[in-house]
């Protein structure tokens, strides 16, 4: 393993900036909230800020760890099945909201649909590292890769959590492009994978009655279009520059989830155009410096696994934004870093930990793979043959004859 070089600071900087800038905006979004469920004001700031220091903490201790170290057989194939028996393992407790994604226990709760993504990206860039020059190959290579993706999005779906099913296949589809997966056995894979999501949304009736309030959320907005509606107004009022922190009304327990799904919502109203065009820009940078650490890694599993890593925070930031926009159905999905909860945040702080770890050898990946191609050229000129290479040399001659 080539000497560690520094963190990369720009990313660093944009993962602490958005984690402390979510305890922050958890406390304006939770506060009433939290007074009309008889809790202190704090509530929900307090625990926040207890799952941001440990996840900052185990961003730390991510960032020491040799990301190397991850890439063995027991650790991948042992997190995958840790995974998936959490996931079966959700069918155990009673639901909440009719769903069935957290595991609890004493006064807290888990949900391990969180885990996945980081087990899923860790076991694609395991494989594909060792397929290797057999990216071609449809029942070697890419078979292998949709099965874990299947099992994962289906015990997902069952919860049902249709949201992270879809950025589990996102994660995985943007992996194996990256490592040279033909773009047809991609397409084999999102032309059933799409028949089934439009079945999920067609037959079962809330998903169906959400795609109706999407197309028309004011039809019914005391109904099924109520969450929108309120997430619309309370964007639509903060203007440019908001109505000041801790200003905003619709937290007022007007809009549901205020603190957790919809606070993206909660900062358009505060902050304005421009604190949200800020929060954007800021994840923005997040994807710059994340792909280019990624891209810049010295070994294939290091960068598909940060390219994993990237596209499923960014990814779902955009998805979180768009819901509270009213550019896609409503979904489950939390902004991250920023919207309140551990289960969320915790993996996504070990994920950026163990991408900035990556970030440490960029340089130097970069400064390898230029010194590779050299040696590579050079080994071919070795290889060539001398009756080729004499034509050439004698062409030379000539032309230093001619002209000098």
């Amino acid at each position: 393993m080539p000497q560690k070089l520094q963190i990369d600071k720009w990313l660093f900087s944009a993962t602490v900036g958005l984690a402390l800038f979510g305890v922050v905006m958890v406390y304006s979004a939770s506060a009433v909230i939290a007074q009309s469920e008889n809790h202190s004001q704090f509530h929900y700031v307090i625990k926040q800020g207890i799952w941001t220091m440990l996840g900052i903490g185990a961003l730390f201790i991510a960032m020491r760890f040799d990301y190397q170290r991850l890439n063995q057989r027991w650790i991948v194939y042992g997190g995958l099945l840790l995974t998936i028996f959490l996931l079966l393992s959700v069918f155990a407790f009673s639901p909440v909201n009719g769903a069935r994604r957290w595991i609890k226990f004493g006064g807290m709760s888990a949900q391990p649909s969180e885990i996945a993504k980081l087990a899923l990206a860790m076991f694609l860039a395991y494989f594909l590292e060792r397929r290797a020059g057999e990216e071609g190959s449809f029942w070697k290579t890419f078979v292998p890769c949709m099965i874990p993706l299947g099992v994962l999005a289906g015990l997902v779906v069952r919860e049902p959590d249709l949201g992270t099913a879809l950025m589990l296949a996102i994660i995985a589809m943007t992996i194996c492009f990256a490592a040279g997966v033909r773009p047809r056995h991609v397409v084999y894979a999102a032309v059933p994978g799409l028949l089934f999501v439009a079945k999920m949304v067609i037959f079962t009736p809330f998903r169906w009655r959400r795609m109706a309030t999407f197309i028309d959320p004011w039809a019914d907005k005391q109904g099924g279009g109520y969450q929108v509606v309120q997430s619309l107004i309370a964007v639509g009022s903060g203007g440019p520059h908001g109505l000041g922190f801790a200003q905003g009304r619709q937290k007022l327990l007007f809009l549901p989830f205020a603190h957790s799904d919809f606070i993206f919502a909660v900062i358009g109203e505060e902050l304005g155009l421009i604190g949200a065009l800020v929060v954007i820009l800021i994840f923005a940078v997040f994807l710059w410096r994340g792909m280019r650490a990624a891209l810049r890694a010295p070994d294939r599993f290091g960068m598909l696994l940060g390219i994993g890593i990237v596209v499923g925070i960014v990814a779902q930031a955009l998805l979180n934004m768009s819901v509270v926009l009213a550019l896609v159905p409503t979904k489950g999905i939390p902004l991250p870093f920023i919207s309140y909860g551990g289960s969320s945040l915790l993996p996504t702080l070990i994920g950026v930990g163990i991408l900035l770890n990556i970030s440490q050898y960029a340089a130097l990946g970069k400064r390898a793979t230029f010194a590779a191609d050299d040696y590579e050229d050079e080994w071919q000129e070795e290889k060539r043959p001398k009756k080729r290479r004499a034509p050439r040399q004698r062409a030379a001659a000539v032309a230093r004859a001619r002209y000098g």
